[in-house]
């Protein structure tokens, strides 16, 4: 894995200024080749009873200190400047999603019932972060994407990407409990009160008093420039620690850490010049998706037994790039006043990559799920046994179709985003 990495840094300004390949894309296509449907060098499903647990937590990683990211490189006080924005862009969105995906995945898959498709879906419905800075960052982004789109569509990513759990938990809970009153309870009481709010409020709190020591200690020269750099690990993981002890939402916590730390923009003005956390960030990253890649499971693409077909998987895949995103934000982009036409407003749409957030929340699924008997003895145990498969494939169509988006743009002559897509209209 290292030394995939290391050939990413050899040919990165070819890859990625050039050809317009992130490495989303290489990263995925690297595990593929060194996985078990290729050379079988490196087989994360081998390991048994600790494959899911090594995924929950790699992704786990990956996603805290990418959401932590996130939060301090969004403009000082973004999220409360651009609240209205991101309301629209983040729960009526999510929530449309949801539905229509689980209505898709029912229909293409009428073994699993609406529940268990609003599991799966649940899955599907965060905008992933990771996948969303790979892409958003860099000179060519940055050329071609108007900075607002390119803000408020990391805002909403990192934002929604933590507020998956309750999603998760209402539909795991209609699937395990025997009454619908206690399952709607647990949701409320669990799902939203003590992860998401707490999680929430949790992280705020250490990202404040966070930035209030370092600027103490910074106006005393008790910290340098280098410790300044080191916080960025630190308080991510540290944030992630507390917050999974206590059972809060981590993955929120660590956003809402991120812009309580940079809230005034000290901290990101302190790290902006430094290119130490980009490239923690771009290793991870990496190594991430190379992970990824081998982790796929090919094999089980194609399972009659389950109603698991590739042509069914496909038509799936295609269904939700249009369907998921694009109608809701068409239909309510006026009220987002970060996007200024119908053509940005397609863009935004269209721009919901599914990725590590997929996979983490589908194999914390998985972990919640009983373990499935050959054949599965009843719907919960059947859904143990597809879920991943269905979610992995839609993350490998949305790693290739949502990796190059942002070159699609490039085609003609024209600078960036606004002019291609028609700024007379705009």
């Amino acid at each position: 894995m290292a030394l995939d990495v290391l050939q990413f840094s050899l040919v990165s300004l070819l890859l990625k200024e050039k050809l317009y390949v992130n490495e989303v894309v290489l990263g995925t296509g690297f595990g593929i080749i060194i996985g078990p449907f290729v050379a079988n060098v490196f087989a994360p499903r081998s390991w048994g009873s600790l494959n899911n647990t090594i995924t929950l937590e790699v992704m786990r990683i990956v996603l805290v200190i990418g959401l932590f990211a996130a939060g301090v490189e969004l403009p000082r006080s973004y999220m409360k400047r651009h609240a209205k924005g991101l309301l629209v862009m983040v729960v009526p969105t999510m929530a449309f999603g949801w539905v229509v995906v689980a209505a898709i995945i029912h229909v293409l898959f009428p073994k699993l019932d609406y529940i268990s498709a609003l599991c799966i879906a649940a899955c599907l419905t965060p905008t992933d972060p990771v996948t969303c800075a790979a892409i958003t960052r860099g000179k060519f982004a940055i050329k071609h994407v108007p900075e607002e789109i390119r803000h408020i569509l990391l805002a909403e990513a990192a934002a929604n990407d933590g507020l998956a759990y309750p999603f998760l938990a209402i539909s795991i809970y209609l699937t395990v409990e025997t009454s619908v009153k206690t399952a709607i309870g647990k949701w409320f009481l669990v799902g939203w009160l003590y992860q998401v709010i707490l999680g929430a409020v949790l992280g705020a709190v250490l990202g404040y008093m966070f930035s209030k020591l370092m600027q103490i200690s910074h106006s005393h020269r008790f910290i340098d420039r280098e410790s300044y750099i080191a916080q960025y690990l630190a308080l991510s993981v540290f944030t992630m620690g507390v917050a999974s002890t206590i059972g809060a939402d981590d993955l929120l916590a660590a956003f809402a850490a991120g812009c309580a730390i940079s809230w005034d923009g000290r901290f990101h003005e302190q790290t902006e010049d430094d290119a130490f956390a980009s490239v923690i960030d771009y290793v991870l990253n990496c190594c991430c998706f190379i992970y990824i890649g081998a982790w796929l499971p090919f094999h089980a693409y194609d399972s009659p037994e389950y109603g698991i077909t590739p042509s069914k998987l496909v038509i799936l895949v295609i269904a939700i790039v249009v369907l998921r995103r694009i109608p809701f934000i068409m239909a309510v982009y006026k009220f987002v006043p970060e996007i200024t036409c119908w053509q940005e407003a397609l863009f935004s749409g269209h721009f919901g990559p599914m990725g590590v957030s997929a996979v983490f929340v589908s194999t914390l699924a998985r972990t919640r799920l009983p373990t499935p008997e050959d054949p599965p003895a009843d719907q919960a145990q059947f859904l143990a046994a597809t879920i991943q498969t269905i979610v992995s494939f839609v993350v490998l169509g949305s790693i290739i179709i949502h990796g190059l988006s942002i070159p699609f743009f490039n085609v003609g002559p024209r600078e960036d985003l606004r002019v291609s897509i028609g700024q007379d209209e705009c």
